[in-house]
């Protein structure tokens, strides 16, 4: 990658915005979002006098932080979440236990997302088991089962959940339980 911004040294005026976002995998529009939202510091821009006039410019703690907020992003967490965390990841001192919390609240909600998405799973198939193939669209067991008219009953299955679960997924209502 000879002359890509990853192999680039620090100049003594920092980094371009299209070289942080190279760097940390977050695009440029993004970094101005964190920007106007405050996850990230404005930064500092090129004097008149300098090549890079006017231009955002970026250090090591931008890059630093901006990792930061990535990876918290990745495993889900909240913008409102991310300021918390860079909140207590700027104070070393303080006991960890605020960010373990957080960590655990965090997982029961990502536990509780993938239980939702299981029981959408098994309806899904259950709905997709009940297709005939080769029907008229008029006749199709799937868009019948997506029917707010259709009842679980309609099919020619087990009834087990009702038609209408994406729906109750959607407004973050909570599933019913899967019958076996």
């Amino acid at each position: 990658m000879a002359g890509g911004a990853a192999t680039r040294v620090w100049s003594a005026g920092g980094i371009t915005i299209g070289a942080l976002a190279e760097r940390t995998g977050v695009t440029a529009e993004a970094i101005r979002y964190y920007e106007r939202v405050g996850v990230l510091p404005r930064p500092t821009r090129g004097a008149a006098a300098h090549a890079h006039a006017g231009y955002r410019r970026y250090g090591a703690a931008d890059v630093e932080r901006l990792s930061f907020v990535r990876r918290a992003r990745d495993l889900g967490f909240s913008l409102d979440e991310v300021r918390d965390l860079l909140s207590l990841a700027g104070d070393p001192g303080r006991p960890c236990a605020d960010v373990d919390r957080m960590a655990r609240a965090h997982l029961e909600h990502v536990e509780a997302k993938i239980a939702r998405l299981s029981a959408l799973r098994t309806e899904l198939r259950r709905v997709i088991g009940a297709c005939r193939g080769g029907l008229a669209v008029a006749d199709c067991q799937i868009l019948r089962a997506l029917s707010d008219a259709a009842e679980p009953s309609t099919l020619d299955t087990a009834p087990t959940e009702p038609s209408r679960l994406g729906s109750a997924t959607a407004r973050g209502a909570p599933l019913p339980q899967a019958r076996p």
